[in-house]
């Protein structure tokens, strides 16, 4: 190995989170570097959000202007696949990193491209592609940010079956004839959204009772009643035995529990996530290799004045979004201890604690109809011992929505806590419902009390009328 080279800090993955903590640690003045085994930008910008959402957003357009008088008759054809996977390759770079490097370039953060483990205490060791090593010391902070793979279970036959995992489903060159895909994940709602929508005979196969567990019940049994009117198979309570594929480019056969076989010429696996830690180096440090980092609310390991985790690898939330909040929060922590401040604000809400991740989480899935939520579900609120009540209402009685689309259809519901009167949680499920998720998670946060958020009138007629309906509900 060379002789160490000296930084501030050093950053370990250089998706969104890693991006952001870079961000905030070059704007405290503290130098800093970052190591990258693949694309700057990482799973959101090239696999994952960026792509599906590029996949999603022609789909979802055509289903809204179906449902508008005056212009149903005119998008009744199929979608130009061709032009929305040219789109989706835009919106990637075509897989490559360059406008990410020259932002990291401007920032004045130095870039090693190669694999990064942990080398001990405050260091890393970098072998870049060419098989050079390089030696990387941090006097205050090393943040691990290697983000997540996905997890493929092991089923007989599976390995040697070639299946996609959301990688290939969100970079695919073609639509297959017949997609099976198995999970009822986001990723397996919003990819059974997007390819039926491309052309594909797409069946989902879950092993739960329905679609988007983490959300409210009537969020994964909206998405299914439509992903079947458009002509997806959706079928729970079933188990994957068996998977067999003969040759290289022949079609896939899935054995459920009790032998029945459904044949697809593609098998998306969308059953989870696991951590990227296998081969980084924290056996080196006293953690063990391959599991996930836990973290204190400023993202700090636990047992480790130095080591950071920020994004999924922590497991606090796994969503860009938080990844990025994370590494603001964890920026902050690290400038403030290497300015040698004094105690630090890690009480909740407080400048270096990630309050969030687990008070108000938001969330957006873009299926046609689309679900976002906030906070915690009736089911999440009750176990945590809270005293409250659900408030639901049809979203399309709204007038909003009923100008927005013919036939809306949807559903919103707010949980109170009765004995505060503020809001814990918010889900809504509609076309367009996306956003309407952030004005809900300022009330999460901010836990305004429901008599203010009476005040807080929303303009008509939008869909946002819907806070209206709610709160009327609620005060009866």
């Amino acid at each position: 190995m060379s002789e160490a080279v000296e930084y501030d800090v050093v950053v370990l993955g250089g998706g969104p989170a890693g991006e952001h903590i870079v961000d905030r640690t070059r704007a405290a003045g503290l130098t800093t570097a970052l190591v990258e085994a693949e694309l700057v930008g990482g799973e959101c910008s090239y696999w994952a959000c960026v792509p599906s959402k590029a996949l999603l957003r022609p789909a979802l357009a055509r289903a809204d202007a179906r449902r508008v008088p005056g212009l149903a008759g005119s998008v009744g054809g199929p979608l130009d696949a061709a032009a929305v996977l040219a789109h989706r390759d835009y919106w990637t770079g075509s897989w490559k990193d360059d406008g990410q490097v020259d932002w990291i370039d401007s920032i004045g953060v130095h870039l090693y491209r190669g694999h990064g483990r942990l080398y001990g205490v405050r260091k890393v060791a970098v072998t870049s592609p060419e098989g050079e090593h390089h030696v990387l010391a941090a006097r205050h902070a090393v943040v691990v940010a290697t983000g997540t793979r996905a997890m493929v279970p092991d089923v007989p036959g599976l390995a040697g079956a070639r299946p996609w995992t959301s990688r290939e489903a969100t970079s695919a060159q073609q639509a297959p004839g017949r997609l099976l895909i198995v999970g009822g994940s986001v990723v397996a709602a919003e990819m059974a959204t997007a390819w039926q929508a491309l052309g594909s005979q797409v069946t989902v196969l879950v092993r739960g009772s329905g679609l988007l567990p983490r959300m409210e019940p009537f969020a994964g049994e909206l998405v299914a009643e439509a992903l079947r009117e458009a002509g997806a198979v959706v079928r729970t309570d079933v188990s994957v035995e068996a998977v067999v594929r003969s040759g290289s480019t022949g079609p896939v056969q899935v054995v459920l529990e009790g032998g029945e076989i459904l044949e697809g010429d593609e098998l998306l696996m969308a059953t989870g996530r696991s951590p990227r830690t296998g081969d980084i180096g924290l056996e080196t440090v006293g953690l063990t290799p391959g599991d996930w980092i836990p973290v204190d609310d400023s993202c700090r390991v636990q047992g480790h004045d130095w080591l950071y985790a920020v994004g999924d690898v922590n497991h606090r939330a796994l969503l860009t979004h938080q990844g990025k909040y994370q590494a603001r929060i964890a920026g902050a922590a690290i400038a403030a201890r290497a300015a040698g401040g004094g105690e630090l604000d890690t009480g909740r809400w407080g400048a270096h604690a990630a309050t969030a991740d687990t008070q108000a989480l938001p969330q957006a899935v873009f299926t046609d109809p689309e679900a976002a939520a906030v906070g915690l579900t009736l089911a999440e609120a009750e176990r945590a011992g809270h005293r409250v009540r659900a408030v639901d209402y049809d979203l399309g009685k709204v007038s909003g929505a009923g100008l927005y689309a013919d036939g809306y259809r949807g559903r919103a519901r707010m949980v109170v806590d009765l004995d505060r009167e503020v809001l814990l949680g918010v889900t809504f499920v509609g076309p367009g419902a996306a956003e309407l998720v952030h004005a809900a998670t300022i009330a999460v946060a901010g836990e305004v009390p429901i008599d203010r958020l009476w005040h807080a009138v929303p303009a008509f007629p939008t869909i946002s009328e819907i806070w209206l309906r709610l709160l009327e509900t609620y005060r009866g």
